[in-house]
């Protein structure tokens, strides 16, 4: 990963840098917050790992800058992933920044995860983005899918109503602290779908644009 991260710290810093995909100008800062943080749950959580290696599949929602979903398509190279962002000026020049560091197993798209219709087996990831049950509630889906939020050192004091609320259609799978150096306390918190949901009209589907 070594290579990896240096080429795009050197992207978002250089070619990129009008754009502002990252605040940080710092390499082992980048490194530390943005490359080994998104990677921690693959290299940290069994459960994580086992359910991305059986489904094959990886939807990132809000990846920002090309966060995670860009480093673990670079871990995991016969794994596919779809990323999902409302910013489409963003989706644009990640996907760019994917074609130079030569990721062929991933896919982008300008979209909200409320439009898309869910209808493969996958798990889907939260980094930096929105409170838990305000996201699980916009997943259509006629699968058993797995959902994982990388979350900061406030989550349970922060969220404590969402997290409850969550519960009542989602199981929790995982609530594991990740140990990532230079980052401060962070929790992996995964659930687990109770029931499946009917398809409002008009969804595309997970299926149409794999």
């Amino acid at each position: 990963m070594h290579e990896f991260s240096e080429y795009y710290f050197k992207l978002l810093n250089d070619d990129y840098k009008s754009i502002n995909l990252t605040r940080i100008n710092d390499y082992d800062e980048f490194k530390t917050k943005q490359i080994d943080d998104s990677i921690a749950p693959y290299e940290q959580s069994s459960i994580f790992r086992e359910s991305l290696l059986k489904t094959g599949l990886m939807i990132d929602i809000g990846f920002g800058g090309g966060f995670p979903i860009l480093p673990m398509a670079k871990l995991n190279p016969k794994n596919k992933f779809i990323g999902i962002e409302t910013r489409g000026k963003k989706v644009k020049v990640v996907a760019e920044i994917a074609g130079k560091l030569g990721l062929k197993n991933v896919k982008l798209f300008h979209n909200r995860i409320e439009n898309i219709f869910i209808d493969k087996e996958c798990i889907c990831t939260f980094k930096a983005v929105g409170k838990v049950n305000d996201f699980l509630s916009k997943i259509y889906t006629n699968k058993t899918i797995q959902v994982y939020f990388y979350k900061g050192p406030g989550f349970y004091e922060i969220e404590e109503e969402q997290f409850k609320k969550a519960k009542e259609n989602w199981k929790v799978i995982e609530e594991k602290i990740l140990n990532v150096e230079g980052v401060e306390k962070r929790y992996l918190i995964g659930f687990e779908n109770i029931n499946t949901t009917i398809s409002p009209n008009n969804l595309v589907k997970l299926s149409d644009i794999l």
